[in-house]
């Protein structure tokens, strides 16, 4: 274990030294990569040294234990001895975990995608109910939204509505969010009574920066047209709505939620690059599947991923059994826990995997 965070240390100290380096800051795709690395081998090597103290403390206290005859010392001695190789153990399965080979995706913002999907009206319901507990938990931990588009249910919800999250390892925590999510519960609309199941799927995508997809101009084809919908007078007469369409793929995008036809211009241009990326990390996603037969974050985006029981109050994770019992406060935005435990059972998996 030794080895292996030293040679780490070793990297994060070349890493500052080429950051350093003239002709690599001239190089800004090569320096953005460099910069994330080393963010990234940060908390890494905060562990070597504290784990190397650690050891520097545990040589000490055995060495005491030779040398010295006072009986107060000794026991002092012990004492510490005893829990510095406590804390080793402890620190040694944190630094496992460190150590499992992190998914260079997850420190990126997020763009999700959510469809009502079986159930007609209420399906559309739901996927607006699904867009608000997304949108509290992001005001619970200080990540901001942008909706790119949405398309209303008859009823009220949505039909689909895309939007981008921002923040500190956004995707992280929200990819475990992509499949499908199916809801049990009396509709508005039932006289009977009866309990209905409908459902919304979910996607969930990193989002591409600039320099993670090189666009060539000449493969885009642009279309400035006049946006429909709510938005004032202004909106729905000024030519500010943008659609894209990338010629070689045929990946369509429009944007029209700004007044201002250069923003809608770059949004699009994000979610094009996002689209495009998707299809390269749908293919990293099928090969970390096909080798972690039992990954939570799969590339599936039919998986039925969660049940929200109303009737009994219930939400379950099928994924890995989890169930909570206080619907309302899930609704509400509190899915950190199980988010977390999605993690615990993925980390462990990996862990498994790196020993095997």
């Amino acid at each position: 274990m030794l080895d292996k965070l030293k040679a780490i240390y070793d990297r994060y100290c070349e890493i500052e030294q080429q950051m350093n380096d003239p002709q690599v800051t001239a190089d800004m795709k090569r320096y953005v990569k460099l910069s994330k690395d080393y963010k990234d081998l940060q908390p890494v090597v905060k562990a070597y040294h504290e784990y190397n103290a650690l050891l520097d403390t545990i040589a000490e206290c055995r060495e005491l234990l030779e040398s010295e005859k006072d009986p107060e010392l000794r026991d002092m001695a012990k004492e510490e001895l005893a829990e510095s190789q406590g804390r080793r153990e402890r620190m040694e399965d944190e630094i496992r975990l460190l150590l499992i080979p992190a998914d260079p995706q997850d420190s990126k913002n997020a763009v999700v995608e959510i469809r009502g999907g079986t159930g007609g009206d209420e399906a559309c319901l739901f996927a607006g109910d699904l867009f608000r507990m997304y949108t509290r938990f992001c005001e619970k931990k200080r990540w901001k939204i942008e909706v790119n588009d949405f398309n209303e249910g008859t009823s009220g919800g949505y039909k689909d509505i895309s939007f981008t999250v921002s923040g500190d390892g956004v995707y992280g925590l929200l990819k475990y969010e992509s499949g499908v999510h199916r809801v049990q519960r009396v509709p508005a609309t039932e006289t009977q009574g009866r309990i209905h199941t409908s459902a919304a799927g979910v996607v969930v995508l990193p989002e591409a920066e600039e320099f993670d997809v090189e666009l060539n101009p000449a493969d885009i084809k642009k279309e400035i047209f006049c946006a429909s919908g709510p938005g004032g007078q202004s909106v729905n007469t000024t030519y500010s709505a943008v659609r894209l369409t990338h010629v070689p793929t045929g990946i369509v995008v429009s944007m029209q939620d700004q007044k201002s036809q250069i923003k809608n211009m770059e949004k699009a241009m994000a979610l094009l690059r996002t689209r495009l990326y998707e299809r390269e990390y749908n293919k990293y996603m099928e090969e970390m599947s096909s080798k972690r037969k039992t990954m939570v974050a799969t590339g599936d985006r039919s998986e039925k991923v969660r049940t929200y029981n109303y009737p009994q109050s219930r939400v379950t994770d099928h994924r890995i059994g989890w169930s909570m019992h206080n619907l309302p406060a899930f609704m509400d935005g509190d899915i950190e826990e199980c988010i977390e435990a999605l993690q615990l059972a993925e980390n462990a998996e990996k862990l498994k995997a790196s020993v095997g």
